[in-house]
């Protein structure tokens, strides 16, 4: 494996590789109904993740909207058996049900931040993420409660304890 210089992200401490790989277009969206890039393949995109860690690329960046749910599941593939080589980082926000449909809905109410979590590291087939961030603004939950913190900045629990490494900030 080539080494990439690694590079501070956020203020938590976090390492990561100068270059990452973004995994939207190795699977479809809309349950396969979109595309975004062409046609989705499998087994290349495997072997990308899999040369890129080769290259030094170790920062893989997915989201549970991403299928939804497909490209969290392709990346815990991946990194069967490597996942200490990577770093993974993956997004919440838009609202996926228990069917894992999306409902053109956005959620960031720390419940759902639970709920996510829980299904994302299933997904990916872990016990943790690198890095777990908002894709987008519910706008009708205070940006801080996602996190557990009250209004004035009081900590209160994390709706994510132990298998997130960061939250980007």
């Amino acid at each position: 494996m080539s080494a990439l210089k690694k590079v501070p992200l956020g203020s938590q401490g976090l390492q990561v590789s100068a270059e990452g790989l973004g995994l939207m277009g190795m699977t479809g969206m809309a349950s396969g109904q979109l595309s975004v890039y062409g046609a989705a393949d499998e087994t290349e995109s495997i072997a990308t993740i899999h040369r890129a860690l080769e290259l030094g690329v170790t920062l893989l960046d997915t989201a549970d909207i991403y299928g939804p749910l497909v490209n969290e599941q392709l990346v815990g593939k991946a990194i069967a058996g490597k996942r200490e080589q990577f770093t993974v980082a993956t997004k919440f926000g838009f609202e996926i049900d228990d069917a894992g449909h999306m409902t053109n809905g956005f959620n960031g109410r720390p419940d759902y931040v639970r709920k996510s979590i829980e299904r994302s590291l299933k997904n990916l087939r872990t016990d943790y993420v690198d890095l777990y961030y908002l894709h987008r603004l519910d706008t009708a939950t205070p940006l801080r409660r996602p996190w557990g913190h009250e209004p004035a900045g009081r900590r209160r629990q994390s709706p994510v304890p132990g298998p997130v490494g960061s939250d980007g900030r």
